[in-house]
């Protein structure tokens, strides 16, 4: 049911999963059932020729949500979709309101890259009781809390923990497995900051010459990844490699080893995740060591997979986009695909 009085009657139950206990790795592995009728009851949608979606993004701030964002509206005006694009602009509560928003505007579905794994889930379970479907994109809610097939239909979106990895392998390789590390984390409390940074210390964790010394939340921002760059290559003047866990941050730490008087990719290595045109480029110029792609273009593979829902489809509970990998072997060749 999507009336407005339903919404308000359920705002009780909603806070009451918000308070709910600590997330798990749980992956939430029970498939949605086809037409949203299986798996915990999740709201059916009727199959028709045009729908009218809502797409929260999280944030505009970099080039990749920019990209995502493009990609979702170009889709949509292909396929001759209405689209309402909210912009929680880093503002969890604002995007909780968005979700609100385009619940009371009686959205056919909901797509929602939650910016934190926690908060959102009482949205996520709100557009639920009303009748509306939410997917997930790039970003994934807490799994103790909200299930797929259950709570929400889908995530679709790479595999951070193995992007993380995939880092961590090359920075091995790169540095003979010696190597003391600055790690810029992403926006605290997100599941890609949070995979990223398990993925990679997994990887180095039985690597006796691979050492952290120092790690903070760079917000996935290139200015704050410079400052806390910055402050983090003070403190550890002895730092001879940096993981970023998105581009934005490595393209600040790069320009803040610079000021230090610091050679990037000679003084210090780095390697990060994204695969931007400005981190491709960086590797050509030699600042950047590698990075690993997280594609953004999800507008295709979205509205692809709500209209199989809507046909009574079964749904996989995460639809991983596979993801390339590019370092000074390839990426003047693949600078003109990316964004």
């Amino acid at each position: 049911m999507k009336a407005k009085s339903v919404i308000g009657a359920l705002a009780t139950v909603a806070m009451l999963a918000f308070a709910a206990g600590c997330g798990s790795d749980d992956d939430g592995s029970t498939a949605s059932g086809g037409g949203g009728g299986g798996g915990g009851g999740l709201p059916k949608v009727e199959k028709k020729d045009t729908y009218k979606v809502g797409f929260a993004q999280t944030e505009s701030n970099n080039p990749w949500r920019l990209a995502q964002t493009a990609s979702m509206k170009e889709e949509a005006e292909k396929k001759g979709w209405q689209l309402v694009y909210t912009d929680a602009a880093g503002d969890t509560t604002k995007q909780v309101a968005d979700v609100e928003s385009m619940i009371a505007q009686q959205v056919d579905a909901i797509f929602l890259a939650p910016r934190e794994e926690k908060p959102l889930v009482p949205a996520v379970k709100k557009a639920k009781a009303a009748g509306i479907p939410v997917i997930l994109l790039d970003r994934n809610v807490d799994q103790s809390l909200a299930k797929a097939g259950e709570d929400y239909v889908t995530f679709i979106g790479s595999d951070f923990i193995e992007e993380g990895q995939r880092a961590a392998e090359w920075l091995i390789k790169e540095t003979k497995g010696k190597a003391k590390i600055i790690e810029l984390e992403g926006t605290t409390g997100s599941s890609p900051a949070n995979d990223r940074k398990k993925g990679f210390h997994d990887a180095i964790a039985n690597e006796s010459g691979m050492e952290v010394v120092a790690s903070q939340d760079g917000d996935f921002a290139r200015d704050k990844g410079r400052q806390v760059a910055e402050t983090l290559l003070q403190a550890n003047p002895d730092a001879t490699a940096i993981y970023a866990h998105n581009d934005e941050m490595a393209i600040g730490a790069i320009a803040a080893l610079k000021a230090a008087g610091k050679k990037p990719g000679k003084d210090v290595v780095i390697v990060s995740v994204d695969g931007s045109k400005d981190a491709l480029q960086a590797i050509i110029d030699g600042d950047l060591g590698a990075t690993v792609e997280c594609n953004p273009r999800f507008g295709p593979k979205a509205y692809e997979t709500l209209e199989k829902y809507a046909a009574g489809e079964t749904i996989p509970p995460k639809i991983i986009n596979p993801d390339k990998f590019f370092d000074s072997s390839n990426a003047e060749q693949e600078i003109a695909n990316a964004y």
